[in-house]
């Protein structure tokens, strides 16, 4: 029989701190299997009390996050009760901090989701970004926080949505031999100017799979060693020129590839 974690994540909002945590958890476990079944907007003790039953009879972790009432501690209680694996992400931190300032917190379910002015910036950052994806109109380059460079398959789309929702205005162009670069991009500060680059290998392979993906034959010239390593000098000659960081995204994630961008711009990781 397979090993497999059975998580339970439950939360008075939609659940995704206390998801996201879980998926980090099981990243460690890559031979075990994982199920996750989510408990949204769980507001009343019977159905917190339900979920935690569910949890026992399917000899699952819980993993939950409460910010109304005390919600929180009665999960705790009746966890510890019934013998159930819970770990409360929330309520620890929340009271350490309510003692050391002598502040209450607010209470309010999901109040990072708030319609505040911060989530009408990222809505925004995120509008820009898909744009002015693929160097569709040069002039976003110039209004960008950050420009992303790159040839083909070497996560600028996704990256660039993902520090648009960090709050910040991604413009990005592919990088194709013989092609003529925009005026605009020598017009950007080379700080705000991110090369993408890869391994040979690595781009190779990712671009087979995506023949493949698309029912086409692995065997192209898009796949083909000569014209990976051009396009890849290419690129290199140009970021050289420019003068701008550069990133191997061969062995990194979204995550991390972000979290050295937004470093070396300077920015807060955290509140950003």
């Amino acid at each position: 029989m397979d090993k497999q974690i059975n998580f339970f994540i439950v939360s008075d909002s939609v659940g995704d701190t206390a998801n996201q945590l879980a998926e980090a958890v099981a990243a460690q476990f890559p031979r075990l299997k994982t199920r996750y079944r989510r408990y949204p907007f769980t507001q009343k003790e019977a159905q917190v009390y339900e979920a935690l039953d569910a949890a026992k009879a399917d000899n699952g972790i819980v993993v939950c996050t409460f910010a109304t009432d005390d919600l929180g501690d009665k999960a705790v209680a009746y966890a510890k009760a019934n013998d159930i694996r819970l770990f409360d992400v929330f309520s620890p931190i929340m009271k350490a901090i309510s003692t050391e300032f002598s502040e209450k917190p607010s209470g309010i379910a999901g109040s990072v989701h708030d319609l505040d002015e911060n989530y009408f910036d990222r809505i925004g950052a995120i509008e820009f970004a898909v744009t002015y994806d693929d160097g569709k109109d040069p002039k976003g380059f110039l209004d960008a926080d950050i420009v992303l460079l790159g040839v083909s398959r070497t996560s600028k789309t996704p990256l660039s949505l993902f520090l648009a929702n960090k709050n910040l205005k991604v413009a990005n162009l592919p990088l194709v031999p013989k092609s003529k670069i925009p005026d605009e991009i020598y017009k950007v500060d080379p700080k705000r100017i991110i090369g993408l680059t890869t391994d040979p290998q690595v781009l190779m392979e990712f671009r087979r799979q995506r023949m493949i993906a698309y029912g086409l034959s692995p065997d192209t010239v898009y796949s083909a060693r000569e014209q990976v390593m051009e396009e890849l000098d290419f690129a290199n000659q140009l970021y050289a020129k420019l003068g701008c960081m550069v990133i191997n995204t061969a062995h990194r994630s979204i995550e991390e590839t972000a979290t050295l961008i937004m470093e070396h711009m300077g920015m807060d990781v955290v509140d950003r």
